[in-house]
C-alpha cells in the first residue's frame, strides 16, 4: 500500500514537473514570450477585448471594455514606445461600466507601421482623428487621456478637434518648452553636443540600458530580474529603428513644442497629472498649462516620476474618476440653470 502511495506521488511528483520545468525554461530561454503572454492575461481578466478598426488601407489595433452609454466614452493615448496595454494597470481600478478604449498609437503594436506615414505630432493627431472616425466615436464628445507623446497628442487634438472632446486629461505631456530643464533632456543635449544621438537613453538596446531606462522613468525602484530586463529589450529590439525615426521626429522642430503652440485654444474642462518627480520631462510644464487653459485642474503627484500610469495607477484612476464626476456635475447644474 505504501509502495501504490510512493509510486502516486511519483507520478503526480512527475506531471506537475513538465509544466513547472517548462515555466522555468521559457523565463530563461524566452522571456519576450512570458511579456506577451502577461499582457494576453492580463487583458482576458480586465475584460479588455481587442478588435481591429481600418481607415481605406490604414489599419488600426485597439483594446476596449463596456458600451457606450450616457457616461462618456474614454480614449487613451499611450507614450513613445510603449502600446495599449500599458493602460492595463488602470484600467484595474475604473468601474466595468465605463466605455474605455486604448489604442495602439500610429505605428505600434498592431497599428500600421509605414515608411510614408507622418509621425510628427500633427500627423499622429490626424490619424487618432481618423481612427474616431472610423469607430463612429464623436457621435457624441468623449473624454480623452494621454501621456507623454500621447498627452501631446491628446492636448493638440482637443485644440483642433474642439466639437469631438468633453474633457481632457494630460498626464506628464510632452510638447512644452522646459522651463527647468530635466535628467533626459540634459542628457539628449549632451549627446547631441558629442554626436552621439544614436544612442537615445529611451530606446534601450541591452539589458543594462533598459534598466537605466526604468531608473530614468520611474521614481519607484522596481527589483527587475535579468531575464525579464532581457525579455523587454527582446520585445522592443526589433522595433528600434522606427524609434529612432519616430523619436527624432517628434523631437523635431515641427513637433517639439506643439502643444504649447496650441494649449491656449483648449476649451475642453482640463486635468493635468504629473509626477513631482519626473526625470524625463520636468513637473514645471504642469504651470505652463495651467496658466494658459482657464480653470485647469492640476495634481502633482509625490514621490512618482514619469511613468504615472504604473507607479500610481489607482491615485490616477482615483483622480480621474473624481474630475469626470466633476465635470458631469457642471454639466447638469448647466442644464437645470
Amino acid at each position: 500500500m505504501d509502495l501504490d502511495v510512493l509510486n502516486m506521488f511519483v507520478i503526480a511528483g512527475g506531471t506537475l514537473a513538465i509544466p513547472i520545468l517548462a515555466f522555468v525554461a521559457s523565463f530563461l530561454l524566452w522571456p519576450s514570450a512570458l511579456i506577451k503572454i502577461y499582457y494576453w492575461y492580463w487583458r482576458r481578466a480586465l475584460g479588455m477585448q481587442v478588435r481591429y478598426a481600418n481607415y481605406d488601407d490604414y489599419q488600426f489595433c485597439y483594446s476596449y471594455r463596456g458600451r457606450p452609454g450616457h457616461r462618456p466614452t474614454i480614449l487613451m493615448l499611450h507614450g513613445f514606445s510603449a502600446h495599449k496595454d500599458m493602460w492595463l494597470s488602470i484600467v484595474k481600478f475604473l468601474p466595468k461600466h465605463l466605455h474605455l478604449i486604448c489604442v495602439d498609437m500610429p505605428g505600434h503594436e498592431g497599428t500600421t507601421r509605414s515608411s510614408l506615414d507622418d509621425y510628427s505630432i500633427y500627423g499622429q493627431v490626424k490619424r487618432i482623428h481618423q481612427f474616431v472616425e472610423c469607430i463612429n466615436l464623436n457621435r457624441k464628445p468623449f473624454h480623452l487621456v494621454g501621456t507623454s507623446m500621447g498627452g501631446n497628442v491628446a492636448g493638440v487634438y482637443a485644440a483642433q478637434y474642439p466639437a469631438d472632446i468633453c474633457s481632457l486629461t494630460l498626464v506628464c505631456p510632452a510638447g512644452l518648452p522646459p522651463s527647468t530643464e530635466s535628467k533626459f533632456v540634459k542628457q539628449l543635449r549632451e549627446l547631441k553636443e558629442s554626436e552621439g544621438m544614436d544612442r537615445i537613453p529611451l530606446i534601450p538596446s541591452t539589458p543594462e540600458e533598459m534598466a537605466d531606462m526604468l531608473k530614468l522613468c520611474s521614481y519607484v525602484r522596481f527589483k527587475v530580474p535579468q531575464q525579464i530586463l532581457q525579455g523587454l529589450v527582446d520585445v522592443r529590439i526589433p522595433h528600434n529603428d522606427f524609434y529612432r525615426k519616430l523619436f527624432l521626429e517628434i523631437a523635431d522642430e515641427k513637433s517639439r513644442n506643439s502643444l504649447y503652440e496650441n494649449m491656449s485654444k483648449i476649451k475642453a474642462p482640463t486635468q493635468i497629472i504629473w509626477g513631482k518627480q519626473d526625470q524625463v520631462l520636468d513637473v514645471s510644464g504642469a504651470d505652463i498649462l495651467a496658466k494658459s487653459i482657464p480653470d485647469c485642474q492640476v495634481y502633482i503627484l509625490e514621490n512618482c516620476g514619469h511613468t504615472v500610469v504604473v507607479e500610481r495607477p489607482r491615485k490616477t484612476a482615483k483622480l480621474l474618476l473624481e474630475f469626470l464626476a466633476t465635470v458631469q456635475n457642471a454639466e447638469n447644474n448647466k442644464k437645470l440653470a
